[in-house]
């Protein structure tokens, strides 16, 4: 008989949502689409019942609650402007400590400008 191999725990993610008003919501969950779910129902952050959620902009995997704490942390210190640059993959964060798996961006870049 096998033993059976223990499943690998779920990472959390870092997610930011555009909510109405052109505002940016920093969180974390282990299950973004659920959270996304619950803040759409008005069951989430007080800041998302009153700018309600249109659509999740990026979610970033970490190792653990920990790490993504930290990453949010950092995100919220940054300004609208970075947070949207972030969302774009034009400015780049060293997290240190993200998880393997994939990200998921529903925005696209903008295009570079000439020079």
């Amino acid at each position: 008989m096998e033993a059976e191999i223990p499943a690998a725990p779920k990472p959390w993610h870092l997610y930011l949502l555009e909510c109405a008003g052109g505002r940016i919501y920093t969180g974390i969950a282990i299950d973004v689409d659920a959270r996304y779910a619950a803040h759409v129902a008005g069951k989430g952050a007080r800041f998302t019942r009153a700018y309600r959620p249109l659509r999740i902009l990026l979610s970033l995997p970490f190792a653990d609650r920990s790490a993504a704490s930290r990453a949010e942390y950092r995100v919220k210190q940054l300004s609208a402007l970075q947070k949207r640059a972030l969302v774009a993959g034009t400015l780049v964060c060293d997290f240190g400590d993200r998880h393997d798996s994939g990200e998921r961006r529903d925005v696209k870049a903008p295009d570079a400008p000439d020079e």
